[in-house]
């Protein structure tokens, strides 16, 4: 079984709606041998070393061993699905995706398996494989240890899996229907988006005072502030080494208690003090773990733990030391051993409750019982192993939320604010939590920040609390936003320009926009990276960023194909149009499986699903959107299902003829909008540019869906063009040489097209020349149309090749687009080929003369730019433009006269 190939989608994908990795899987000599061929050779084996996996069930609720055993379509890749599934499980990363599907190529399966961690999910993938392979197929004696394999991946997720305190902080944020992102290896988690995150690590927020944690280290200081305040504490003295300890000790009278005066979880704590001896040996031993030690009095009682969130007491437990109960029967090590095989309990904080350990703190607690781990205790009788009562020392919690007397509920709630905390734990020692402390002379005797809250979560005994659900409510109160609005779009053409323009409507209405694009992530109009940014990982910069209130996320298919979305879901999400573009590649060969990989954006639309009535691919999709309201964006006014759709009260953006020209109209709930006429807008160049005049539509539907009003929408339409500093690489227009040059990225059929069709409409009176090129790893097929794209429509063909040939020869592309062009009606001396992108866009501009019009297809665009600005042209007579040829206005010229634009204005100039 050969691995192929690894994908991580971190958001919903073409599979699923949900984290997912992707092998690609080669079974070889297996292909056609399913799970049952191997009978108990595999599957016992794999029971025997992961329990878990007699518990899963598939989607149809058949219990998955059952399958492996009697189904004839189980393949090996479904059973690596499951394991990894079930590793992960068994590794405290719970996830619930586990199948294979063909992968459109014999013996090729494509392994899909939920994950967590994105670290885990590999690990637990390729352990899985190597189980598989080898219950199958067994390799050289001893060099595969199924068991040691095993525990090598436990070892290595416990060191990063989120621990239960965080995956019940993280359930209870996806309830609420909160985002949330892990930041690091460890537990630190941005909840929300935007400029409405919070962080949580543990228990431990963003709204967490530093001043309130340092006041809650500080033993010595924080006892003396509660005792101010009138609070229950046991009397406390700092000391500096053990002489001072034991003349503390005395005066306080014995028993009493030894601690670090900044410790936690227990560390250094030494309970029921006796004599000089114990406190001597404590000393040392708090002060290993603090910057100082305190002794203090020892109130009598049981260890309760008080939970205290947003001032309010949510939980509380009584908490049992680490210990084992005897059977009369087994020795304290076997009980110790028994009681680890509990699934709860796991290393560290890892699982809801810790392993006991044998170790010398546990020895010297069994000596003082007079007790050895060999000893066979009577039924019934206890073996303490700890003095302390902390979870991550082996105790266990009983919960005691619903008995806690109201005066200690308010005392627990009244320490917390004192401190100042808004999440704060309260040790706090009585005889009888049900009675008042002022009865039992029950007291604190310390304050945490960051409080564990897995004994609350998860109790040994008693009632589990919904703590993640109240610290989620304090961050996030019900009915303040946790989330931005994001507005998605993705098509064949046109969405650089779309989301660009809506990111510009909205900056204009006074938004942070944090925008995606083929060009860069931008943050309220300052690039922040440069490049490619339109898959997930430019997603997530966005929504990190803390001051951004709205997201433009431009969604490119091919980082759909390799990672999926790097969102959720989104408020609007567009579809330009599907046209023919990067076929044949990652997987997607025609224009319906293109089309299946763009009509993700709408399938993960909440609000609003706004669709390309004219295009059927698009058309189709609105049954896939579980979006409240789609909104048909069309050129087409007769289009029959957008004015049935419309008679119906729904919305749509249409473009339709007016005594002015063309106009954009908005229909909505039975009204009619006029919005704007296209010749006011200037980057349809007088309403001209036919595309961007689409471009236009999609931005104010998606502007209109976000709840901008119309006057914000119009201005930001009025003020946005298509200069380079604007919108590079898109229909710039540059008209200083005495002749027009147009400079745009186009790459696909379409795209080019549209831009030979503008030229057209703006009838230069001279010549009209282009530099057409195409990719290299596009398809044979999509060359020559680029090329038939421009057939006929020009005087002068330059065919050129960008500077990365993606593995074809230099002339190979511009040749091929010659002959195209030739097969095409072309003369072949109107054809020249100049392989290098900058040899050809000089050729264009040398070739150039007053009035004639360049079109430059470019890849390399910002470079392309400069070379036309900065070229010097050999008719300096004129360097404007003679408008007469490109008219932009309707001014009445008179006979004889023209226009003439240069450095002191507007002017009519005799005709030569």
């Amino acid at each position: 079984m050969k691995l192929r190939s690894t994908s991580v989608y971190v958001g919903p994908n073409i599979f699923a709606k949900k984290p997912l990795i992707r092998f690609t899987l080669d079974l070889g000599k297996f292909a056609d041998r399913c799970a049952a061929d191997f009978g108990d050779r595999l599957i016992e084996p794999l029971i025997e070393a992961l329990p878990g996996l007699a518990q899963e069930k598939t989607d149809a609720g058949e219990a998955f061993v059952d399958r492996m055993r009697s189904a004839r379509d189980c393949d090996l890749g479904e059973v690596v699905a499951r394991v990894a599934l079930t590793l992960q499980k068994l590794a405290a990363a719970p996830t619930d995706i586990a199948r294979s599907e063909p992968a459109g190529e014999d013996g090729v399966v494509e392994v899909l398996f939920g994950y967590v961690s994105r670290r885990i999910g590999l690990e637990a993938g390729d352990l899985a494989r190597l189980i598989v392979l080898e219950l199958v197929d067994p390799g050289p004696a001893g060099k595969f240890n199924l068991m040691d394999e095993i525990d090598d991946f436990f070892d290595f997720a416990s060191r990063r899996s989120l621990g239960p305190s965080a995956m019940a902080l993280v359930k209870a944020a996806e309830e609420r229907d909160i985002p949330w992102i892990r930041l690091n290896e460890d537990s630190l988690i941005q909840l929300g988006q935007g400029k409405y995150q919070k962080r949580i690590e543990a228990a431990l927020t963003s709204q967490t005072s530093n001043t309130a944690v340092d006041i809650a280290k500080d033993k010595e200081f924080c006892t003396q502030l509660l005792y101010d305040l009138g609070l229950p504490v046991p009397e406390q003295r700092y000391v500096r080494d053990e002489k001072a300890a034991v003349a503390a000790a005395e005066r306080i009278g014995y028993p009493v208690v030894v601690k670090p005066v900044d410790g936690n979880h227990g560390r250094g704590v030494s309970i029921n003090l006796k004599n000089e001896d114990d406190v001597w040996d404590a000393f040392d031993k708090a002060a290993k773990e603090g910057s100082g030690v305190v002794v203090e009095q020892m109130i009598p009682g049981a260890d309760h733990r008080l939970l205290v969130v947003d001032g309010n007491l949510v939980a509380a437990a009584k908490r049992v030391p680490a210990r084992v109960v005897g059977d009369g029967r087994s020795t304290i090590e076997e009980l110790v051993e028994k009681e680890n095989q509990d699934p709860r309990r796991g290393v560290g904080h890892e699982n809801m409750l810790t392993r006991l350990e044998l170790d010398k703190g546990a020895l010297r607690m069994l000596d003082g019982q007079g007790l050895r781990p060999d000893s066979v205790l009577e039924e019934g009788r206890e073996a303490y192993l700890r003095r302390t009562a902390n979870l991550s020392t082996g105790g266990t919690a009983v919960d005691v939320t619903e008995t806690i007397h109201p005066d200690n509920k308010l005392m627990a709630e009244r320490a917390i604010k004192a401190v100042g905390l808004d999440i704060g734990g309260v040790d706090f020692l009585t005889t009888d939590i049900t009675t008042s402390y002022r009865e039992t002379g029950g007291a604190i005797c310390e304050i945490n920040a960051g409080p564990g809250i897995r004994m609350h979560i998860s109790p040994s005994e008693g009632e589990p609390r919904d703590v993640g659900g109240a610290v989620m409510d304090m961050l996030f109160p019900p009915g303040e936003p946790s989330c931005i609005p994001i507005a998605a779009l993705t098509g064949t053409n046109g969405k650089t320009t779309t989301s660009r323009m809506l990111g510009h409507i909205l900056k204009m209405s006074g938004h942070v926009v944090g925008q995606t694009s083929t060009d860069a992530v931008s943050i309220d109009g300052n690039v922040t990276v440069k490049g490619d940014m339109t898959g997930p990982t430019a997603a997530s910069m966005v929504l990190r960023d803390p001051d951004v209130d709205i997201a433009v996320m431009e969604t490119a298919r091919g980082g759909i194909v390799r990672a999926g979305l790097g969102y959720q879901y989104c408020d609007v999400g567009a579809v330009l149009n599907v046209s023919s573009d990067h076929l044949g590649m990652g997987g997607v060969d025609t224009l319906d499986d293109l089309a299946r990989v763009k009509r993700l954006v709408v399938e993960v639309a909440r609000d609003t699903a706004v669709l390309n009535a004219d295009n059927i691919y698009t058309l189709k999709m609105a049954e896939h959107s579980p979006a409240k309201h789609i909104c048909y964006v069309s050129r087409n006014p007769g289009n029959a299902l957008v004015q049935e759709h419309i008679k119906l009260g729904h919305r749509a953006v249409v473009l339709e003829r007016g005594a002015n020209g063309e106009q954009i109209v908005l229909y909505d709930h039975e009204s009619q909008i006029p919005l704007i006429w296209t010749h006011l807008i200037p980057a349809t160049i007088e309403g001209k540019a036919t595309h961007n005049v689409e471009n236009a539509m999609f931005a104010a539907a998606m502007a209109y869906s976000l709840g901008l009003t119309l006057d914000q929408i119009r201005a930001g339409l009025r003020t946005f063009n298509n200069s380079f500093y604007q919108s590079p690489g898109r229909m710039n227009v540059f008209d200083e040489h005495g002749f027009r040059v147009i400079l745009d990225y186009g790459h696909n059929e379409a795209a080019i097209a549209s831009m030979a069709d503008l030229v057209q409409r703006l009838e230069p009176r001279g010549k009209k020349i282009v530099c057409v090129t195409c990719p290299g790893d596009r398809r044979d097929e999509d060359v020559t149309a680029n090329a038939r794209a421009v057939a006929g429509k020009f005087d002068i063909y330059i065919c050129h090749t960008d500077d990365d040939l993606r593995g074809r020869e230099p002339r190979e592309i511009p040749e091929m687009m010659r002959d195209a062009l030739i097969a095409a009606g072309v003369a072949p001396d109107a054809i020249e080929v100049i392989p290098g992108e900058l040899d050809a866009i000089d050729r264009a501009l040398e070739l150039a003369r007053r009035n004639d019009l360049v079109l430059l297809f470019a890849a390399a665009v910002a470079r392309a730019w400069k070379r036309i600005i900065y070229f010097s042209p050999a008719d300096k007579s004129e360097e404007r433009i003679d408008e007469a040829a490109n008219p932009v206005s309707d001014i009445d010229v008179p006979d004889g006269y023209r226009i003439v634009r240069d450095e002191r204005g507007v002017r009519l100039a005799l005709r030569d």
